[in-house]
């Protein structure tokens, strides 16, 4: 669809004309985008990343020929879900720092955080699999959610919130941890893991900080 719709471009209609489509193809497309991508996370969430393609394109009310189109290999499409997980995740750290005394958002955080790798087993998975395809994920992974949860946790630490000596990295991988499966538990039991992380963290936090 793509290239039939950029063929009157290269013809010689004014110059407004091959301008005003493309626009609306592309606000189209991105749309269609949008609505596989939520369509995939929904799915992915519940049956897993090898979940039939139709099921998919059902759910966002297009085509199976649409999602082949914007992501022809399956592993096209379950990258675009991870970095738009892991990008929500990571832009709620400011939301929350503005809304939320520092303690509160790094809790808030670190439980949002939980439910994002609780929930994607399957995704976490396929990005271990070995695939090349998959091979610049764990860094996109770390240089967008390693800087969000450091600005909240050096907040926290401040407050007088949590204790001090504790690394963003080592934060996220002890979460990630905590959130590996266990026979006949779901995510609650993640949370509640974390919730006693966090209680951790409290422990012996210098109070004093908080009066500077």
């Amino acid at each position: 669809m793509t290239e039939n719709a950029a063929s009157p471009g290269a013809g010689p209609a004014g110059p407004g004309v091959p301008q005003r489509a493309p626009r609306a193809l592309r606000a189209d497309a991105q749309r269609n985008i949008g609505s596989l991508l939520e369509a995939a996370k929904a799915v992915f969430a519940t049956a897993g990343v090898n979940a039939p393609a139709k099921e998919i394109a059902d759910l966002a009310g297009v085509g199976v020929g649409t999602l082949y189109r914007h992501f022809p290999q399956r592993s096209d499409l379950v990258k675009a879900v991870f970095q738009l997980e892991v990008d929500a995740c990571a832009d709620a750290a400011p939301a929350l720092a503005a809304a939320n005394e520092p303690g509160v958002a790094l809790e808030k955080w670190l439980h949002r955080y939980t439910e994002f790798v609780a929930a994607k087993r399957g995704l976490a998975a396929a990005l271990h699999s070995g695939d090349p395809a998959y091979g610049a994920l764990p860094g996109y992974f770390m240089q967008r959610l390693q800087p969000a949860l450091a600005s909240l946790l050096e907040a926290a630490i401040a407050s007088g919130a949590i204790r001090a000596g504790i690394s963003a990295r080592d934060l996220l991988h002890a979460v990630a941890t905590l959130c590996m499966p266990v026979p006949d538990e779901g995510p609650a039991y993640s949370q509640r893991m974390v919730a006693l992380l966090i209680d951790g963290l409290r422990y012996g936090a210098d109070t004093s900080q908080s009066r500077l």
